[in-house]
């Protein structure tokens, strides 16, 4: 009643490629944040050297990316290890 009765959860939960190729191979996880970081390296060393202004924004975004993707990696690890 009123959306409170429980619900049948027989559907396939959704998959993103990154979880499937994790689930696949593990190391593939470890490799991922292994360049995430040299680049994230790469780009600090960068932001360093002080670029022009519209530089600084670009790699500043590329940056989060970077930041994201770990993140992710690592969550998704985290809960394929736990399967």
């Amino acid at each position: 009643m009123f959306g409170l009765e429980k619900k049948e959860k027989n559907f396939d939960r959704f998959r993103f490629d990154l979880e499937v190729e994790i689930s696949e191979d593990p190391e593939k996880a470890k490799e991922i944040i292994s360049r995430a970081d040299q680049q994230t390296e790469k780009i600090k060393k960068t932001l360093k050297s002080a670029p022009s202004r519209e530089e600084l924004d670009n790699l500043g975004i590329l940056l989060h990316a970077y930041e994201a993707v770990k993140r992710v990696t690592t969550k998704v690890e985290k809960n394929e290890a736990t399967k």
